[in-house]
């Protein structure tokens, strides 16, 4: 007889991840399906950054202070090391202390501390460039992806959830999902896809107007740095992480980074580092859109994305890895949960923000399916 399960999940990202840890605190009988032998898409190729502060204000933010807070809590227990805590928002121009204030002002300010330029680099003396202030939050951490991704799932596996690799998913229907292997059937069912938005309900994702974000991706050498007190930030991301570039206070620091990095806007290049606990730095990243983004790694762009680091940090770091990333990316929303039929839903990150929300998203979508 076909074995029946509460809830079957199409997809181990850290999204669909995030499903089947939270239909293992309700204690469902659970399955996850997916085609490749290991997580290999975005979710073991970003920064492992579990960005809060930063986040467009309202949902998404609240998304991911309850996706950080689970994050804490599970790391200990399947054995993820959270390699650093904290973020520092380091800026050079003085147009960017005025957004730094008005974020403080807001709740998502709350526990954060704005820095001095001899502040900031007391915390960070690898600040050798010139500073107008920082932001320091508390609220973010750091886990190395590529590693706590499959830890996540094996813990999972020893807590009683099923998976079922190298298994292709051909369709899915309620009560049933067709696979490679055999039909499985199941109660409730989670779409988890990331950026394949083409091999089921391509209807429903016709709805969101879709497309391919691609990233170029570093692990540099810096020993000169020492140790990171947290991840570190620039001007460049108040221009891009909603959560600062939608206050009225940013409209001048724009206005100056459109005039002195063109090149960089052009590319969506800014400046996140974050720290392995080797010493190691990941650096990145750019942002380049199609339907399907080619495969290939300018070595232009990576010297936009090393120019900010080399202005933040003097020296040049030795690139020892490259890689590009891709995610998913809609033009006017951060992710959603979409409902083609009372039994399924499909769960999607359009923002690159699958390991900071995924998890709240996944709460989200769960208590839908069985509250």
């Amino acid at each position: 007889m076909t074995e029946q399960y509460d809830l079957a999940i199409v997809g181990a990202g850290v999204v669909g991840l995030g499903h089947a840890l939270a239909a293992r605190r309700r204690g469902l009988k659970t399955i996850v399906i997916d085609r490749d032998a290991r997580a290999n898409g975005a979710s073991v190729r970003n920064f492992g950054f579990v960005t809060v502060t930063g986040q467009q204000r309202g949902e998404c933010w609240r998304r991911a202070m309850r996706s950080r807070d689970i994050w804490a809590e599970i790391a200990p227990q399947a054995g993820i090391e959270v390699v650093h805590r904290g973020l520092l928002v380091a800026v050079r121009r003085p147009e960017a202390v005025p957004v730094l204030e008005a974020f403080m002002a807001t709740e998502m300010g709350e526990g954060c501390a704005l820095l001095t330029p001899d502040e900031a680099r007391a915390r960070l003396p690898a600040l050798t460039g010139a500073l107008s202030g920082a932001l320091w939050s508390p609220h973010d951490l750091r886990v190395e992806s590529r590693e706590a991704i499959p830890k996540l799932a094996a813990w999972l596996a020893g807590q009683g959830i099923a998976f079922r690799r190298l298994t292709a998913v051909t369709g899915v229907e309620p009560g049933r999902v067709d696979t490679s292997a055999g039909p499985i059937h199941a109660a409730r069912i989670v779409v988890a896809p990331g950026d394949d938005y083409h091999t089921l309900l391509e209807d429903r994702f016709a709805l969101y107007g879709l497309t391919r974000c691609k990233l170029h991706m570093l692990r540099v050498a810096d020993p000169a740095l020492g140790r990171l007190p947290g991840s570190v930030m620039t001007d460049l991301s108040l221009g891009r992480y909603l959560g600062y570039a939608e206050l009225p206070e940013a409209a001048a620091l724009k206005a100056r980074l459109a005039a002195e990095q063109a090149e960089h806007l052009a590319h969506g290049v800014h400046l996140i580092v974050v720290q392995s606990a080797d010493g190691s730095l990941v650096v990145g990243d750019s942002h380049h859109y199609d339907a399907t983004p080619d495969p290939f790694a300018p070595e232009a762009v990576d010297e936009l994305i090393l120019d900010e680091y080399r202005a933040l940090f003097g020296g040049a770091p030795r690139v020892v890895e490259r890689w590009i990333g891709t995610y998913a990316s809609a033009p006017d929303r951060l992710a959603f949960i979409d409902r083609p039929d009372p039994a399924i839903r499909l769960v999607v990150v359009t923002s690159g923000t699958g390991a900071s929300t995924g998890f709240a998203i996944a709460e989200e979508a769960v208590a839908e399916l069985f509250d």
